[in-house]
């Protein structure tokens, strides 16, 4: 709302950039989050939001918000241990956060078709006017408009919520000519009383929806299945366990659903909401996803809880609403063991039957913090002995192992022109082994190691991890069977 508004008081003849870069900024911030919580204390989200309230020209806010709040659950040892790595190694987390932040957004702008600025845009959102952010330490106007536009709203509706009108243009005042552009923040503050206003008065999510731009931007229905799994690829990157999940489960029970004889409207909707099923899993911290060990029961919830959060996230449009509940459903099972809603077999339709057993194989081979994967033979197996026991649809069972069989046989594609060696060290790097862990396990020196990665970043175009993991994911080379 606050960006195109101020779009609108410049004059701006298309405003769509500025548009979709604001809403997307953040769509990268997954990109990231393997290494900031291994590195801060296990809670990226908390990391994330105290560096959002951070301005880190200012001292005493470096030491009174953003070091104080790395880890806010864990013990006092551990709030010490992650502020002391985030003080002597700020400038290297700093790097790495924005790079692959900007990285994965362009490139998620390109996958979802939006226009060449967006890219460009989300590209220097990290940037800062005078020079001193990332990743390419571009400064005024060398920062595309849409970009500037989008810090000042964002900086401004953050503050807005924190603490109102005065906090929020007190906030974008003082940093004008720093991070932000002095100009654009002039011309929020000339009508703040306007803009900040309708915040108060409006539901944000729904007036951000009306201030779309016209013409609106419109994707063909035989399109509109790879910008689900761009979001859905988006948050299989918070973790390398997850790596490549949403677009084989999509996959796998979309084929089941077919071979089931479901219509054609069902088996499409199963494949989107496969892509989609675990939107949820961004709203909790990796340190509960990669926990080695036993959760503990308030860990636990959370995880029963990202069902419930893929659910209302796809429930709040009227374009993905007819998805949610199945979605929101994978993990649900016929006896009532299941959750988020603990629903028995007669709540549960067949096409959310399907996505679940799809669900359960396809987690079962790839690895978890807490255990190896499993090979195709054991997943089907365990999968057919839910089934006897009631807890899964036989049906649904049948159909996913005779897919998954015929799946797991096929060869994978190898684009980009990468070597055998080649694929095999682009996996493990999208896996979040280091340098020295790639040397290692290949019998090389990391330094050999450092010139395969670059190597292959220059042939598939990334430079960040999660970038060469997007990239992976997309044409599901990631072949997890490979650790087995």
């Amino acid at each position: 709302m606050i960006a195109a508004a101020i779009a609108a008081d410049l004059g701006l003849a298309d405003a769509s950039d500025v548009y979709f870069t604001t809403l997307l900024q953040h769509v990268g911030c997954t990109a990231y989050a393997h290494e900031a919580s291994a590195r801060l204390g296990g809670d990226e989200i908390a990391v994330k939001a105290a560096a959002i309230r951070t301005d880190f020209a200012r001292a005493q806010d470096v030491l009174f918000v953003y070091l104080p709040n790395l880890a806010p659950h864990a013990g006092l040892v551990g709030r010490l241990r992650a502020a002391g790595v985030a003080a002597t190694r700020a400038r290297q987390i700093t790097a790495g956060y924005t790079t692959a932040n900007c990285e994965v957004a362009a490139l998620t702008a390109r996958r979802l078709g939006l226009p060449l600025g967006v890219e460009h845009s989300l590209a220097a959102i990290f940037e800062q006017v005078d020079g001193k952010g990332a990743p390419r330490g571009l400064q005024g106007d060398q920062i595309p408009q849409p970009a500037r536009i989008a810090q000042v709203a964002v900086c401004a509706s953050l503050f807005h919520r924190l603490g109102g009108a005065d906090l929020a243009l007190a906030t974008v005042r003082r940093r004008a000519g720093a991070s932000l552009d002095a100009d654009i923040v002039a011309t929020l503050c000339d009508r703040a009383a306007d803009i900040l206003g309708e915040l108060d008065e409006k539901d944000a999510v729904l007036a951000a929806i009306d201030a779309e731009p016209e013409p609106v931007i419109t994707v063909a229905d035989d399109a509109v299945d790879e910008v689900y799994r761009a979001f859905g690829d988006a948050v299989d990157l918070k973790s390398p366990f997850h790596h490549g999940h949403a677009a084989g489960v999509a996959d796998l029970a979309a084929r089941a659903a077919a071979r089931l004889g479901l219509a054609a409207d069902d088996v499409a909707g199963v494949r989107r909401a496969g892509y989609l099923h675990d939107l949820g899993r961004a709203a909790i911290p990796n340190g509960i996803w990669e926990k080695p060990g036993t959760l503990t029961s308030a860990e636990w919830e959370r995880v029963r809880l990202h069902p419930y959060h893929s659910e209302r996230i796809l429930s709040g449009s009227a374009a993905l609403q007819p998805l949610a509940r199945t979605a929101g459903m994978h993990h649900e099972r016929l006896d009532g063991s299941g959750y988020h809603r603990e629903a028995t077999a007669a709540a549960i339709a067949m096409p959310a039957r399907v996505l679940a057993a799809a669900d359960a194989f396809q987690a079962m081979t790839q690895p978890r913090a807490h255990r190896p994967a499993r090979a195709p033979e054991a997943a089907a197996a365990a999968i057919s002995a839910d089934a006897d026991r009631g807890r899964i649809d036989a049906e649904a069972v049948a159909a996913v192992r005779a897919e998954a069989g015929y799946a797991v046989a096929g060869r994978r594609p190898r684009p980009g022109g990468l070597t055998d060696r080649q694929l095999e060290v682009l996996r493990l790097v999208a896996k979040g082994f280091s340098n020295r862990e790639i040397g290692r396990r290949l019998v090389v020196s990391p330094r050999t190691a450092e010139h395969h990665v670059q190597d292959i970043y220059a042939r598939i175009g990334v430079s960040t991890r999660a970038g060469a993991a997007l990239y992976a994911m997309q044409p599901d080379l990631i072949g997890w069977e490979k650790d087995w």
